[in-house]
């Protein structure tokens, strides 16, 4: 297998960071793949162009209002994607020749363009399952369910599918979810590709000390929450926390990120007068990996709501540089599950403020501990969980 087609909602430039899914590319091309990536353009006004960033053909599309925070303008710009990507791969007279077209879930509106590129190329289809969609939209109230919009979707993600080859996803509980809510789906397709991620890359020359002291965490213990701070995670599960934890004055919850609910969150801490939280804007990479590096627990929040089995990646740069994990999550996924029987960490039912305190507080109290459980998460991440796994599993998996 040579030619594989992304298809992509966003797709970072890898000159300046890297993502999950530019990581699995990138593992494509070293072992030989011709790999073109389909993806909107970071900026309007631009044309669709084909372009290499760090070595990866990329089709780059404007696509306008795609992250607006006006949820009609965004949901038009991503039923209009698979229109303006079919155009550009036209217009720019790509050869629809490929072996193999890959897409991950979210979005399903491009099931129509996957369709026609596959029929086209004679391809596998490989569908990456991330996100099960609209569901995860009924569970947060952004959908009604059973209306116009929801069997529309709803129809989209059943005939999605059904035209995958395959489809990896992230844990046993969502090969369960999808067995029992689509009876129709082919068993044989559904298989487990658990997140990834590359082997961490330390900062050797970090001064931990001078570092800790720009953000005045000297003589502290940090517990960090890295990611996107929006309705999925609620936030408000770690806030909580915070509140019942003031008490212990060398405690930090440290959190960096970005997301539709950052201003409620901050304007919550800022209300609570929380001393013990410090809140700051997305940050690139490398300095991500200097909060994580010199932090003591990380921190995983996922909304009660759910009734999706969710399964955060953001785990695995826990893994990688050996933070145990103290997690509150919902009661349908089986992220706790596992965490706890490989050892890496503890869970808490989201919501659950007592029982998050008081496994915060065996971490708290045993440095030890947390060396261990650090441990047994990179050692479960290195065996289990690095790029290659997941890019042999993919390969096994289409052939």
């Amino acid at each position: 297998m040579q030619k594989v087609l992304y298809i992509s909602l966003s797709f970072v430039d890898v000159r300046e960071t890297t993502s999950l899914y530019s990581d699995l590319i990138q593992e494509f091309l070293t072992n030989g793949h011709d790999v073109l990536v389909l993806a909107p353009h970071f900026y309007d006004g631009r044309k669709s162009e084909l372009v290499v960033e760090g070595g990866i053909k990329i089709l780059r599309v404007p696509v306008s209002g795609l992250f607006s925070n006006n949820k009609y303008i965004k949901g038009l710009s991503n039923v209009l994607l698979p229109f303006l990507y079919k155009r550009a791969l036209k217009k720019l007279k790509i050869s629809l020749d490929f072996d193999l077209v890959m897409m991950p879930t979210p979005p399903i509106t491009l099931l129509n363009l996957a369709l026609w590129v596959k029929n086209k190329s004679k391809a596998k289809f490989y569908l990456i399952l991330r996100d099960i969609f609209p569901q995860n939209a009924i569970d947060l109230k952004i959908m009604k369910p059973n209306g116009l919009i929801h069997t529309y979707f709803r129809n989209k993600e059943i005939a999605l599918y059904d035209l995958a080859d395959k489809i990896g996803c992230m844990s046993p509980a969502n090969i369960a979810y999808i067995e029992k809510h689509n009876p129709k789906v082919d068993k044989t397709k559904l298989h487990l590709l658990p997140n990834w991620e590359n082997s961490p890359q330390w900062d050797e020359n970090l001064d931990e000390n001078e570092f800790r002291a720009k953000y005045g965490l000297n003589n502290k213990i940090v517990a960090i929450y890295g990611g996107n701070i929006g309705l999925p995670q609620r936030m408000e599960n770690i806030i909580e926390l915070a509140q019942h934890c003031s008490e212990l004055e060398d405690l930090v919850f440290f959190l960096v990120g970005f997301g539709t609910e950052h201003e409620k969150i901050a304007a919550l801490i800022k209300s609570l007068n929380l001393k013990n939280v410090i809140l700051i804007e997305s940050v690139p990479k490398p300095e991500y990996v200097k909060f994580i590096q010199i932090s003591d627990i990380g921190l995983i929040s996922l909304n009660q709501d759910f009734t999706i089995p969710n399964f955060p990646s953001k785990a695995n740069s826990y893994y990688g540089y050996k933070k145990p994990i103290l997690a509150s999550v919902d009661v349908n996924t089986d992220f706790g599950i596992i965490l706890e029987e490989i050892g890496a960490g503890f869970w808490s039912e989201a919501g659950d403020v007592a029982s998050l305190k008081n496994n915060l507080l065996k971490l708290y109290k045993d440095p030890e501990l947390r060396k261990k459980m650090g441990e047994n998460g990179y050692q479960y991440m290195k065996n289990n969980l690095l790029t290659e796994h997941a890019y042999r599993t993919i390969l096994k998996e289409i052939n």
